[in-house]
């Protein structure tokens, strides 16, 4: 399978490794010639737009940063559709809307192309050791198809359901670490108005039945939130945003869950 892929991040700049220096042929496209250059001591070829990325490609795989940006690549002039063969298939490893993905998927099948949904979670260390969790919505043929490229840098490979489930699994995931990191900041502060070092209730509470990712992520940045609100405020809010509209559609009542969320955006400085 040929492969191509856009969004070279600090999370998708790992993956694109991983399967570039595979034995997977590589073609890779970057709006800057720039966020090529760290990928010249690979085997991938570059191309000079998403459709000439395309048409030597049957699994294009996205990893650029919101629902506008994965739309202008896959429809726009010299989009990845324009060069897309009968066939191939879109992977969507950007945490976008569901309904994104199927809107997509609707004028992919005018061209005979398969979109799959399959965001990612773990960060750029995760997909660098081949251990980055994705989460994948769609046909069992289209994913399998993808499966061995993902393992390249993936597991497990979670096959979630129909195009969209793994959107909303990713989603649900976001909204819960976000609604964590209010828990955790809040026991953070309780414990010192009560006399208790930070560092130590850290340390314990890692240690016990309350330890939680969340909590990792703040007491490794010294007891506070700041660090995380400058480099994932506006993407746990866009996430948050997004899960909210996902229940208000559904007409389900997202609970307690939502509230603390909201809670830690407001800690941040990131109201939704």
């Amino acid at each position: 399978m040929r492969v191509g892929f856009i969004g070279l991040g600090s999370q998708g700049g790992p993956m694109a490794r991983r399967i570039a220096e595979s034995e997977y042929p590589t073609t890779l496209w970057a709006r800057r010639a720039a966020s090529l250059e760290p990928y010249a001591d690979t085997p991938a070829a570059t191309a000079d737009s998403p459709a000439a990325l395309a048409e030597r490609s049957d699994l294009v795989c996205l990893c650029v940063v919101g629902d506008a940006d994965v739309r202008e690549v896959v429809t726009g002039d010299n989009g990845v559709l324009a060069g897309s063969k009968p066939g191939s298939i879109i992977a969507i490893h950007s945490t976008v809307h569901p309904d994104t993905c199927r809107e997509l998927a609707a004028l992919a099948a005018e061209h005979q192309v398969s979109i799959i949904d399959a965001p990612v979670s773990g960060g750029g260390r995760a997909a660098e050791a081949g251990n980055l969790l994705v989460m994948v919505g769609g046909t069992t043929d289209a994913v399998e198809r993808a499966r061995p490229v993902f393992a390249t840098y993936a597991d497990p490979i979670v096959h979630l359901g129909d195009l969209g489930a793994g959107q909303s699994t990713k989603l649900l995931n976001n909204l819960l670490f976000t609604a964590n990191l209010a828990t955790a900041m809040s026991t953070m502060d309780l414990g010192k108005a009560l006399g208790i070092s930070p560092d130590k209730l850290g340390e314990v509470i890692s240690h016990g039945t309350a330890n939680s990712f969340a909590l990792g992520r703040i007491t490794s940045a010294g007891g506070t939130l700041d660090r995380l609100a400058q480099h994932a405020g506006d993407l746990l809010r866009k996430d948050v945003s997004l899960v909210a509209r996902l229940a208000e559609t559904a007409g389900v009542d997202p609970g307690v869950v939502l509230n603390a969320a909201d809670a830690t955006l407001g800690m941040m400085d990131h109201p939704r």
